[in-house]
C-alpha cells in the first residue's frame, strides 16, 4: 500500500491490523500524528514500513512484528524511547533508519550480526552504548550516519573491514582513543566524518589510501602530532578540514597535490612555520583557513593566483610584511580576515579588501589604504603596468534602433587577448577587416574612450572573475571578462560563443549586441543584466531572503527554457557544457538569462561529439569520469544539480548521491531554511521541482528526461509527473 506523499493527517487507523497478507506499508512524508498503533504488529507479513517525515510522538511497540523486515524507516518524525531490539532477527534487514528523532537507550543487540545491511541512519538522536561494540563487520554496508548522539568507546578497527562502505560519519559524539589505522582498509570511503570527538594521537598514515575520498573532516578532536605526507594521495579530495586539534609542526606541502580542493581549514591548531608556496597549486579552492596558528613569515605572493578563492582567513598567526599586489588577482574574494598579524603597507585595491570590517584587519599597525583611513605614505607598484598582456576593457554604448533616444544600454565585454603572430597576414587582414562591427562609429575612437573609462586598466576597477578570465568594472557600471594571454583555446572559445550566440534569440539567453576582432583583442559585447548572478543572490542573505519561491521557481522555468531552445529549437543543437549558477545572470526583475557560451558545443549532423573536458566541478554529469561524449544530456544533469542549489540556496553538494535513497522527497531539510516553508499553490510546484531535479540527476544518461519534456512539464500536474516516471501523488 503505496499512500506516501500526500497531504495525509490525524493518526494512523487501526484496520491495518486486519491485512494480514500486508508485505510493504508506505504512509511517509504526510502529515501523520500520534502513535504508532500496537494493532500494525498483527501484520505478520511487512517486510517494509516507511513511516519516515511525518509527526508520529510516543514508541515504537514492543510487539511489533519484525521478523520478515527488510526495510524500517521512521526517520524525521518525533518518536521517543528505545529502539526495537529484535528489529533484525530475520537477518534480512537492509535499511534500518531511525534518524532525526529522541530516541535513547542502546542500539538493537540484532545489529551487531546483521550482515545484510547496507544503509543505517542513527542521526540526532539520544542514543548511548559502547559503538566499538554494539556493531560489527557489515560486507554490504554502503552508508552509516551515527552523529548528534551520545555514543562512546573507540572507533572499530571493523570499519575498515567493510569494503563496501562508501559513507562514515560519526561526529558529535563522545568516542574518544586513536584513530585505527585499519580503516585505511576501507577504499571506498566518498566521506569521512569523525569531527566533534575526543579523538587522540596522530592521524594515520594508512588514510592516504583512501584514495576515493571527497570529504575529510577530522576537526574539533584533540588529535596531535604532523599531517602525514600521504594526504597528498587524496588526488579526489574536495574538503579537508583538521581545524581545532592540537596539530603541529609545519603545515604539510604535500596538500598542495590534492588539486581538487575547494575547502581547506586548518585553524586552530599549532602549525608553525611559512605558509608552503605549493597551496597556491589549488586553483579551484574557494575557502581557505589557516587561523589561529603559530604561522610567520611572509605571505607568499603566488597565493594572488588563487582566483576562485571567496573565503581568506589568515587571522591570528604572527605573519609580518605587506600584502602582496599579487592579491588583486584573487578577483572572487568576498570575505577576508588577517587580523592579528604583524602586516604592514598598503592594502590590495580589491573590494574584498577595501571593505572589510575593520575587526578583520585590526591588530596590524602599519596597515594602510582606504578601509583603514590611514594614507600609505608609499603606494605600491602599478600592478596595471605589470600586466599589461592581460588587459581587459568594458564601454558604455548606445542603445540600438529606437531605444537610442531614450537610454543607454550597459554592455558586458569578454576580452580574449592572444599574442598576433606577425607572419599570420591573412588572419590580421580578416581581424582587421571586422573591427569593431557593431559601431556606427570611430572604432578607435571606442577605443580609446575605453581605455580611459578604466583608468589605464587599474586593478581597482577588478570585481570578480568568470569562465575565462579577470573581470573589470569602470566607474559606468559596466563589466568586462578576460582571459590568459596567447592561449589558442581562448580563441577557439571565442568562436564557439560567437557561434553559438549571434544564432540565439531567447528571452532566458543573454543577448549579443556585437563583437571586436582587433590584433590585439577580441571581445564579445553583452546586455549587462544588474541582478548579478545566481550564485552572488544564493550566498547573500539579504538577496536570498527576497529571492522568494514564486521567484525561485519561475528562475528554474526560465533556465529550462532556455535550455530548450538550445538543444531542440535551434538550426544546430547547441550544448551549453557549463551550466552553473555562476553562468546564470538575472535582470532587475529576476528573470533568469543563461549565459558563458565560451565551451559551448555546437552539434552537427554526423559529426562526432567527442571533446576536450569543459565544465565545473559540482554540476558535471558523471559519465564524464569515463567518457568524453558530450551530448544534450550533460546539460541536463547540470540543470539538475542548478535546480537543486536554487531550491536549498546552497549547491546540494553529496546531498545528490543519496537521492535515490530518498526517492525525491521533499524534506524541510532540503529547501533553504532562509525562507518561511512554502504554501500552496507554490508548494506543489517547489515539490515538483524537486522530483523533476532528481528524475534529471539519474546516473543512466538516457533515462534522463529531455529538456524539452522538463520545459513543458514543470506546470504543475500529476500528468506532467508522470510523464517522467515519477512518484508524484
Amino acid at each position: 500500500m503505496y499512500l506516501s506523499d500526500n497531504f495525509i493527517s490525524g493518526s494512523i487507523p487501526n484496520y491495518f491490523a486486519n491485512y494480514t497478507q500486508l508485505t510493504e506499508l508506505h504512509l511517509a512524508d504526510n502529515q501523520l500524528s500520534g502513535i504508532i498503533p500496537p494493532e500494525l504488529g498483527k501484520t505478520t507479513a511487512l517486510v517494509q514500513l516507511s513511516l519516515f517525515m511525518n509527526s508520529l510522538t510516543g514508541s515504537i511497540p514492543q510487539d511489533l512484528n519484525l521478523t520478515k523486515m527488510e526495510a524500517f524507516s521512521v526517520y524525521e518524525n518525533m518518536l521517543s524511547g528505545p529502539l526495537p531490539q529484535k528489529v533484525c532477527d530475520s537477518g534480512l534487514l537492509s535499511q534500518f533508519s531511525v534518524g532525526d528523532n529522541l530516541f535513547s537507550g542502546p542500539v538493537p543487540n540484532s545489529l551487531k550480526n546483521c550482515s545484510s545491511l547496507s544503509r543505517v541512519r542513527l542521526e540526532n538522536n539520544q542514543l548511548t552504548g559502547n559503538i566499538s561494540e554494539d556493531l560489527g563487520i557489515y560486507p554490504k554496508l554502503d552508508y552509516i550516519n551515527l552523529s548528534y548522539n551520545k555514543f562512546y568507546g573507540e572507533v572499530s578497527s571493523n570499519w575498515g573491514l567493510c569494503s563496501s562502505l562508501t559513507r562514515l560519519k560519526m561526529s558529535n559524539n563522545n568516542l574518544s582513543g586513536k584513530i585505527p589505522l585499519e580503516l585505511g582498509g576501507a577504499t571506498q570511503l566518498y566521506e569521512l566524518n569523525l569531527s566533534s570527538n575526543h579523538l587522540v594521537g596522530e592521524i594515520p598514515k594508512t588514510l592516504g589510501r583512501l584514495t576515493s575520498v571527497v570529504n575529510l573532516n577530522l576537526d574539533n578532536n584533540n588529535l596531535s602530532g604532523t599531517i602525514p605526507s600521504e594526504l597528498g594521495n587524496l588526488y579526489k579530495l574536495e574538503i579537508l578540514n583538521l581545524a581545532k586539534n592540537s596539530l603541529t609542526g609545519p603545515i604539510n606541502e604535500n596538500l598542495g597535490e590534492c588539486l581538487k580542493l575547494r575547502s581547506l581549514n586548518l585553524s586552530t591548531n599549532k602549525f608553525e612555520g611559512v605558509i608552503p608556496v605549493r597551496i597556491s597549486k589549488l586553483d579551484k579552492l574557494e575557502s581557505l583557513d589557516l587561523s589561529a596558528n603559530n604561522l610567520n613569515g611572509k605571505l607568499p605572493p603566488q597565493l594572488g593566483g588563487l582566483k576562485t578563492v571567496q573565503l581568506l582567513n589568515l587571522s591570528h598567526n604572527n605573519l609580518t610584511g605587506s600584502i602582496p599586489s599579487s592579491f588583486t588577482g584573487m578577483v572572487s574574494l568576498t570575505s577576508v580576515d588577517v587580523s592579528y598579524n604583524q602586516l604592514e603597507g598598503p592594502l590590495p585595491k580589491l573590494r574584498a579588501f577595501e571593505e572589510a570590517p575593520k575587526a578583520a584587519l585590526r591588530n596590524n599597525e602599519r596597515l594602510c589604504g582606504n578601509n583603514t583611513g590611514l594614507d600609505c605614505p608609499i603606494q605600491g607598484r602599478n600592478q596595471a603596468n605589470e600586466n599589461k598582456g592581460q588587459k581587459v576593457i568594458l564601454i558604455l554604448i548606445p542603445a540600438l534602433g529606437c531605444m537610442l533616444l531614450l537610454s543607454f544600454v550597459i554592455v558586458r565585454i569578454f576580452i580574449y587577448i592572444r599574442k598576433r603572430n606577425p607572419n599570420d597576414t591573412n588572419m590580421t587582414q580578416e581581424i582587421e577587416a571586422n573591427l569593431f562591427t557593431m559601431w556606427s562609429y570611430d572604432g578607435k575612437m571606442v577605443y580609446e574612450r575605453i581605455i580611459e573609462a578604466l583608468e589605464d586598466f587599474d586593478p581597482k576597477h577588478i570585481v570578480g572573475v568568470g569562465g575565462y578570465g579577470t573581470v573589470y568594472k569602470a566607474e559606468l557600471p559596466t563589466e568586462v571578462h578576460a582571459p590568459e594571454e596567447g592561449e589558442m583555446q581562448d580563441l577557439k572559445s571565442f568562436e564557439n560563443e560567437i557561434r553559438a550566440l549571434t544564432e540565439i534569440r531567447h528571452q532566458n539567453i543573454v543577448k549579443l549586441y556585437g563583437f571586436c576582432s582587433h590584433p590585439r583583442h577580441s571581445f564579445l559585447v553583452y546586455e549587462f543584466l544588474a541582478g548579478g548572478s545566481l550564485r552572488n543572490v544564493l550566498n547573500d542573505m539579504e538577496q536570498a531572503v527576497a529571492f522568494d519561491w514564486n521567484k525561485r521557481v519561475s528562475v528554474v522555468k526560465g533556465i529550462a527554457n532556455a535550455l530548450s531552445y538550445m538543444h531542440h529549437e535551434c538550426s544546430q543543437p547547441i550544448i551549453h557544457r557549463d551550466l552553473s549558477s555562476s553562468n546564470v545572470l538575472l535582470d532587475s526583475d529576476w528573470v533568469a538569462h543563461v549565459s558563458d557560451f565560451g565551451t559551448a558545443k555546437l552539434l552537427k549532423s554526423g559529426s562526432s561529439n567527442w571533446t576536450s573536458f569543459a565544465g565545473t566541478l559540482g554540476y558535471i554529469a558523471p559519465e564524464l569520469a569515463y567518457t568524453m561524449e558530450v551530448n544534450e544530456k550533460c546539460d541536463v544533469y547540470s540543470f539538475g544539480v542548478l535546480t537543486l542549489e536554487v531550491l536549498m540556496g546552497k549547491h546540494p553538494g553529496d546531498f545528490i548521491s543519496s537521492s535515490s535513497y530518498i526517492n525525491t522527497s521533499l524534506t524541510e531539510v532540503l529547501l533553504d531554511q532562509r525562507l518561511q516553508p512554502p504554501v500552496e499553490p507554490i508548494a506543489k510546484q517547489v515539490k515538483l521541482l524537486v522530483e523533476v531535479a532528481f528524475s534529471c540527476l539519474n546516473q543512466s544518461p538516457h533515462s534522463r528526461p529531455s529538456m524539452w519534456d522538463v520545459a513543458r512539464g514543470l506546470p504543475v500536474d500529476k500528468g506532467a509527473a508522470k510523464r517522467f516516471g515519477l512518484t508524484y501523488t
